[in-house]
């Protein structure tokens, strides 16, 4: 397959899904969260594949979503807007287990794209910052539910709300990691993880896949975040969020 901003492959049972736009810290455009969505659904047109590793390219995972995408004065395209939810929720639809490998930093709408992932491997050196709120913008694309059902309403809270920086020890023991490794020991350690769980029935993994999903369904919801892209809206045209976000471009030098 030929994208643009992504790259995938297929090595046997086990698939790569790559964010490869290095120079650029790898951002979730528009186009991106489109590709990602497309490729996740190819994977799925290949029942041999049982394991889908997710990775950045380059020097981080993702910097996260397109800033100028969210915050221009431009008119409103709901379609663009709601396309990481449509992201979020196709990856967590795919009939392989997915593994994110995490590197470098994870930003925003990447802490949503790696919790859409089944397994989460993350470099002891990783940076995670959720800067929406101080952006002038709720966190979107389903990312509160499915925050909460990983490391339960107070953390969500405290890193959404605060957007204060967190490293890969935190996140560990928020539960939202399941491992935590050496940045060197990142890509061996995602690789003989992806080759164990290949080595076992399709079915079985499957079949566990859809119970967990369908139990995580039912504790936390996340057929509500249908409605955040008008949030996303709303913030727009909200004066003081307007205010917010320009004062947060301006200290990044934007």
């Amino acid at each position: 397959m030929d994208y643009e901003t992504i790259t995938v492959g297929i090595d046997g049972p086990v698939g790569t899904l790559a964010l490869d736009v290095p120079a650029k810290l790898n951002p979730l455009s528009v186009a991106c969260l489109q590709e990602l969505t497309d490729a996740a659904r190819w994977f799925d047109g290949h029942e041999d594949v049982k394991v889908v590793i997710v990775k950045g390219n380059g020097r981080a995972f993702t910097a996260g979503a397109d800033l100028a995408a969210f915050t221009g004065g431009g008119g409103f395209d709901r379609a663009g807007t709601d396309a990481g939810r449509v992201m979020a929720e196709a990856l967590t639809a795919m009939q392989a287990v997915t593994v994110a490998a995490i590197h470098g930093h994870c930003v925003g709408g990447g802490v949503v794209l790696a919790s859409a992932c089944d397994l989460r491997v993350a470099a002891d050196d990783v940076r995670f910052v959720i800067p929406e709120v101080d952006l002038g913008i709720p966190l979107a694309w389903g990312g509160i539910p499915r925050l909460v059902r990983e490391i339960g309403p107070a953390a969500t809270r405290d890193l959404v709300m605060t957007c204060r920086p967190f490293g890969a020890a935190e996140a560990q023991a928020l539960g939202f990691v399941n491992r935590v490794v050496p940045a060197a020991e990142l890509d061996g350690t995602v690789q003989e993880l992806a080759h164990r769980l290949a080595a076992k029935s399709a079915y079985t993994l499957r079949a566990t896949l859809q119970a967990v999903d369908a139990a995580a369904e039912a504790l936390v919801p996340t057929g509500g975040a249908w409605n955040d892209a008008d949030s996303l809206a709303a913030a727009r045209r909200d004066p003081e969020s307007r205010e917010a976000a320009r004062r947060y471009l301006e200290s990044l030098g934007r």
